[in-house]
């Protein structure tokens, strides 16, 4: 399975960040159905959800706020992309990490571009970017949404990415699906066929065959 292959090979991965994650100071946010301080923002308005997140980073001297994998969210509630009633999607497939706008990205270990796409709708991803990597000749992707629409600029489907090579950046509210700037990072053992784009939220039905598609991004993002 994927998750023993990443697990048993997590000293090859380096930072995706311009700094180790676990040299800062780190929040976890929760933006779960538990929260009861969720209730009372306005979830779709981003200036709104922006100030509760920089709230916490300021009240714990956080320098980023991270979180959210097989998480329960209240937050898709802001979008009609995420359905309503009983098929409405909740359960989040990555994990985000949220930082400042234009923060470099780079690859955690030699791939290729295996599709890019800017799924420009509201809630959604906007720029995305999916590399495809290899390793002990099994294939599995990682995800980059919610980037900068310059980084899709002169990429090209099967350009080869180094490991540490700057490849993207994230995107402003205005370019990023309309969320607060973070990155949504995602592993994927089969795209199913999908390209520029997969789902990084999922209905509780099919809950549990997601998970077994996207393991936990910690396991290459190596958080403590």
């Amino acid at each position: 399975m994927l998750k023993e292959l990443l697990q048993n090979n997590q000293h090859l991965f380096t930072d995706i960040f311009p700094f180790n994650l676990n040299q800062e100071k780190h929040h976890k946010l929760d933006l779960s159905i538990d929260n009861q301080a969720l209730y009372s923002i306005d979830l779709s308005s981003v200036e709104a959800l922006q100030q509760y997140i920089s709230d916490c980073l300021r009240q714990t001297g956080a320098k980023y706020a991270i979180g959210g994998y097989n998480e329960d969210r209240l937050i898709y509630r802001k979008s009609k992309h995420f359905g309503e009633g009983e098929d409405a999607r909740s359960i989040h497939l990555g994990t985000d990490v949220w930082l400042a706008a234009n923060t470099s990205l780079s690859a955690p270990i030699d791939g290729k571009i295996h599709s890019f796409k800017n799924n420009d709708v509201f809630g959604d991803y906007g720029p995305t970017i999916i590399l495809e990597h290899c390793i002990e000749g099994t294939t599995f992707y990682t995800l980059y949404g919610h980037l900068s629409v310059d980084s899709l600029k002169g990429k090209s489907v099967g350009q080869e990415i180094k490991q540490g090579q700057l490849f993207a950046e994230l995107g402003n509210d205005q370019e990023n699906g309309n969320w607060p700037c973070h990155l949504h990072f995602q592993i994927m053992a089969d795209m199913n066929g999908r390209e520029g784009d997969f789902p990084g939220v999922s209905n509780q039905a099919d809950r549990e065959n997601y998970l077994k598609t996207c393991p936990d991004p910690n396991l290459i993002l190596k958080l403590k």
